[in-house]
């Protein structure tokens, strides 16, 4: 496969004018320069490689102000591609979408335990290739590929540190699939890279700081400040299902005691149904479907465990104090018995009055959020100047 063509997009003039185009579209390049103070040969130079490298297109005439019509821009979503990549802990899913984050093709590959790093290399090779097989690549170009995997990620090199459901440990995922593809390769953990589709796509409008918490195998958040992912010192920003809710509690997966992540997830919902007397193969999604049947014992289950959200919700507001919360995952499928009972503990355990009222909502990207997320990471590098 020939290189893509994501490097000649690397340019700060040409992310600040395909920006300003791409959330302010159509607009003319008169305005693009008052707007971005850029000075209008300096645009006009840009805008004609943009064009000439088909990201950009003109539209008809706008409105006059005086002199001529001007010729308006557009940013061509249907002449680029992004791949986008979920790592679960047991499927690989993955699309290739437009600019605008459009699904065009879908493929996914199970993943069965154990596995080894080369045999999980495999698999996902093999699900990207057959999902960009049947394209074109006269008429389609292909940006690069974006990855969203779960547990600890070294960004920078983007390789997979630790994968605990996978029990997999240095994946050199963006090396391999660099290597393979020919193609910009950006691996981030998956809550993030959710977080950072939630920024783009998620229609929250202009905010200083979002919290985005997935919630299903397991329990992981995203932080995004002023439009960018914040990762922290070490890259284990986001890990709040290690945060600690009872000392006593039972023993997580990374070692420690009563970790969040040990009452909130679908396999902790399912664990405190058996407790109760359910069989072995109940499952988070049964005990929902059966708590919305009339089953009290599962209705209080799940209420219980959106006091223990709202709990850490309430500690995460109070560390950082965002200006809204995203929740995600499968576990907010069950929203209509867990969600109120978040609020209202969020509502009686926060300090101040405006603390209480951080606004919290479920995302309206559906089960695709994360993959959409993965899109996002290679959209940032094109379309963000900074």
């Amino acid at each position: 496969m020939r290189q893509g063509t994501f490097q000649w997009m690397k340019s700060v003039n040409k992310s600040i004018i395909l920006n300003k185009i791409r959330t302010d579209a159509p607009i003319s390049r008169a305005q693009i320069a008052k707007d971005t103070k850029l000075t209008p040969p300096t645009v006009s130079s840009n805008v004609k490689e943009l064009i000439e490298q088909g990201i950009v297109i003109e539209s008809k005439l706008g409105e006059s102000q005086g002199g001529r019509k001007p010729t308006m821009l557009l940013i061509n979503n249907q002449g680029f591609n992004v791949v986008g990549v979920d790592v679960g802990p047991e499927i690989i899913e993955c699309v290739l979408t437009d600019l605008s984050g459009k699904i065009m093709t879908r493929t996914s590959r199970k993943l069965t335990m154990p596995l080894t790093n080369s045999e999980f290399l495999i698999i996902l090779k093999d699900c990207i290739r057959a999902c960009i097989t049947d394209i074109p690549t006269t008429s389609k170009k292909i940006i690069g590929i974006g990855v969203a995997m779960h547990g600890v990620v070294d960004v920078e090199t983007g390789t997979s540190l630790y994968a605990p459901i996978l029990s997999l440990t240095n994946i050199p995922i963006k090396e391999e699939l660099e290597k393979e593809f020919e193609l910009e390769v950006k691996v981030e953990n998956d809550a993030r890279a959710m977080a950072l589709g939630e920024s783009w796509f998620g229609e929250h409008g202009e905010l200083t700081s979002m919290l985005v918490v997935n919630i299903g195998r397991g329990v992981g958040a995203g932080l995004v400040i002023n439009g960018k992912l914040y990762h922290g010192a070490q890259d284990i920003a986001g890990e709040v299902g290690h945060m600690t809710i009872d000392l006593h509690g039972e023993i997580c997966e990374c070692g420690n005691r009563g970790c969040l992540q040990t009452f909130a997830t679908g396999p902790a919902i399912a664990r405190r149904a058996m407790k109760g007397g359910a069989t072995d193969s109940i499952t988070a999604e049964k005990v929902y479907e059966l708590a919305r049947g009339g089953n009290e014992e599962f209705s209080t289950i799940l209420k219980e465990t959106g006091r223990v959200i709202g709990i850490g919700l309430t500690n995460l507001i109070h560390i950082i104090n965002p200006q809204k919360i995203v929740l995600g995952g499968g576990v907010t499928k069950a929203k209509e018995l867990i969600f109120p009972v978040v609020l209202k503990t969020i509502e009686e355990c926060a300090l101040t009055p405006r603390a209480k009222q951080t606004e919290v909502t479920v995302t309206k990207l559906g089960d695709d959020a994360t993959l959409i997320g993965a899109v996002s990471l290679l959209l940032v590098d094109v379309f963000d100047p900074n």
